[in-house]
């Protein structure tokens, strides 16, 4: 076996097995963990503390109590969350930091105290306006407050130098994953949609000083293959996140590779460098401030489909996919606005809808290869 396939079947089982690779970052690093909320949850604070923070982006489960709290018609995300956190499958968490970025989000906030009462939770606001001096100064002051907060369960100070070393460490982390990004782009058999989905995915489950160092690994060997002949079809993915995975071996089995992604889930938290001026805490801030594209982040003049149109055409992609997470408002507000955008620009799209418990994927399957069959 080479030495790439053991270092990518290592991230893929961690994505996989997020229960069992959680227990073992935090036995090796002899950490507690600390659940994060999609998205932009300040992690850098929860590893400063001497924390491993883990992503909680739902799963695949019988939902059987959660809806005591959320109606059927909110994310699935957060309905498995819910339900996860009440079945004690988020016992050993020290708390839970969840960012309430939506309707649904805001719910989960005040539910998870009556739902889920033996984790604390700790809210995080972002500010409407991030662009002005007073929404950046208002974002610092939650993020003191959620360092607080954390201090309050961990019994001791987070030094401002132990801060700057936890962010030292996640700027590392990005900075990898941008590279891995454009690096993999190259070699999609290698790294199809599904691989490429996972190999990004663990990175929420295991400690980001090992992640790092796994993940230059694997750019290093990739660096060493000829760049790989691929006849199939390129796409640039957007959406809140590639899920269920199951999907995506719809996209593999039919020859479709993800060239580049906006994906909440994956690049989203990585594809902004940080300034260089500044505290951590400002320069936390700083990368919020700098996010563009997103659904989740108020701007006037909606820029997401300009960048999309401009990541086609740099990573030479034939199509743009939308993965929309059923009944996530803020992605399905502005899916009118890119999509007008986009066939402006001659660029085919497709849309599809999906579930964290869906268990279906012939319609799925269907759409995908016509799609792909029409491109090809």
């Amino acid at each position: 076996m080479s030495e790439l396939k053991i270092l990518i079947d290592q991230l893929q089982n961690a994505a996989l097995n997020p229960g069992e690779a959680v227990e073992k970052a935090v036995k090796a690093a002899g950490k507690e963990a600390v659940g994060c909320f999609p998205i932009y949850t300040p992690e850098e604070i929860v590893y400063a503390a001497g924390y491993l923070p883990v992503g909680m982006w739902g799963g695949k489960t019988e939902i059987k109590q959660a809806d005591k709290y959320l109606q059927s018609f909110c994310c699935s995300i957060m309905r498995t969350n819910i339900e996860y956190g009440m079945n004690g499958t988020y016992d050993s968490l020290k708390a839970v930091i969840i960012p309430a970025f939506c309707d649904t989000l805001k719910c989960v906030c005040e539910n998870w105290k009556v739902a889920v009462p033996q984790v604390p939770v700790i809210p995080v606001v972002y500010p409407q306006n991030r662009l002005i001096e007073s929404g950046f100064r208002y974002l610092i002051d939650e993020f003191n407050r959620v360092k607080n907060e954390i201090e309050k369960i961990k019994g001791e100070i987070i030094s401002d130098e132990k801060l700057e070393e936890a962010f030292d460490i996640y700027e590392k982390y990005r900075e990898k994953m941008r590279e891995f990004t454009e690096v993999a782009k190259d070699y999609p058999v290698t790294i199809n949609t599904k691989v490429r989905h996972l190999i990004i995915k663990a990175a929420y489950f295991m400690d980001k000083e090992l992640y790092t160092d796994i993940i230059s690994n694997i750019i290093s060997e990739l660096k060493n293959m000829p760049a790989e002949e691929f006849k199939g079809t390129r796409v640039v993915a957007t959406g809140l996140i590639g899920e269920p995975v199951e999907l995506l071996d719809v996209f593999v089995k039919n020859n479709v590779a993800v060239a580049a992604d906006d994906f909440a889930q994956e690049s989203r938290q990585f594809r902004v460098p940080a300034r260089q001026e500044g505290t951590a805490m400002e320069k936390m801030a700083y990368r919020i401030v700098d996010q563009r594209g997103c659904t989740f982040l108020y701007e006037e003049e909606k820029t997401k489909g300009k960048m999309l149109i401009d990541m086609v055409e740099k990573s030479n992609s034939d199509a743009v996919v939308v993965i929309m997470m059923k009944f996530c408002d803020p992605e399905e507000f502005d899916y009118p606005v890119i999509k007008e955008e986009l066939e402006n620009a001659g660029i085919p799209l497709l849309y599809i809808e999906t579930d964290m418990q869906m268990d279906s994927y012939e319609q799925v399957r269907t759409r995908v290869q016509s799609f792909a069959e029409m491109l090809g």
